[in-house]
């Protein structure tokens, strides 16, 4: 289990790492940040907000590295994704700078759903964006090169961000669903991963198990929605063993990718 979710890590990474620009920005010169992983607070929203953020030992490109958001699942936490989804590693051996911030009371207010965070309108949204401005005065990040995922929960808000925000070049929600206000999004890659048996966040929509009972659009409409914003071709489908992969290429280098592991439920693969 463990060198398949590092196998999953580095497929996301180089994927995400890979995909197309969203517009430049300033480039910090800031160099403050240490190497390994060091433990940040900041205010948004009138709340005192942590995170947690990883930086190679390598030396940033002459772009900056690139960022990586991890985004924990319900009930989850900064440092449960650091342990458990080992991002890490890969950011160690390719060269990027990983986040992995806090949600309220452990859940993240992905539009529906969940939690305290859901219920008390805490402005995730908000506290992302300054997440990524806190670590560019930090040490210099690629603006270009700016990526999120997320776990349930946490793929969902990754879901909400790619909705209203457009300071992230691509997206990789992993077991989760859109539950957020998305007519006004901005064209951007997706990459989405799901268990075909995932009775939690379900593919057709329907009410899941647990307490939350997540009801959302079916997945397939959720990325053919995607497919038809940033302007892409029909998807063509793979199927190698136990994954099912659905492509579709659109113009400015943006792809949408949707694979479905038979098998799988409500999981990190």
């Amino acid at each position: 289990m463990i060198r398949r979710s590092w196998l999953i890590v580095a497929i996301l990474a180089a994927l995400l790492t890979g995909c197309g620009p969203t517009p430049s920005a300033r480039l910090s010169t800031a160099d403050a940040l240490p190497v390994g992983t060091s433990s940040h607070q900041l205010s948004s929203g009138g709340l005192s907000r942590s995170y947690l953020v990883h930086r190679p030992a390598t030396p940033p490109p002459s772009g900056g590295y690139p960022l990586v958001v991890m985004l924990h699942g319900g009930l989850g936490s900064a440092a449960q994704a650091e342990r458990s989804y080992g991002w890490d590693a890969v950011a160690d051996q390719q060269g990027f700078v990983v986040v992995y911030p806090d949600g309220i009371d452990r859940t993240w207010n992905a539009g529906t759903c969940c939690g305290r965070a859901q219920r008390d309108g805490v402005d995730d949204v908000g506290f992302l964006s300054t997440v990524v401005t806190d670590v560019a005065k930090q040490v210099a990040i690629d603006p270009k090169r700016r990526f999120v995922t997320g776990m349930s929960n946490g793929a969902m808000m990754s879901y909400r961000l790619a909705c209203q925000t457009t300071i992230f070049a691509a997206f990789a929600p992993v077991a989760g669903t859109q539950l957020s206000d998305c007519r006004s999004a901005a064209p951007s890659s997706l990459l989405a991963i799901h268990g075909a048996d995932d009775d939690t966040v379900r593919l057709d929509g329907r009410a899941g198990s647990g307490a939350v009972r997540v009801v959302g659009p079916p997945l397939s409409s959720v990325l053919d929605g995607w497919r038809k914003r940033d302007g892409c071709e029909s998807f063509t489908t793979t199927v190698a063993g136990a994954v099912t992969t659905r492509t579709a290429t659109c113009p400015s280098a943006r792809t949408v990718t949707w694979i479905v592991l038979a098998g799988a439920g409500h999981q990190w693969p």
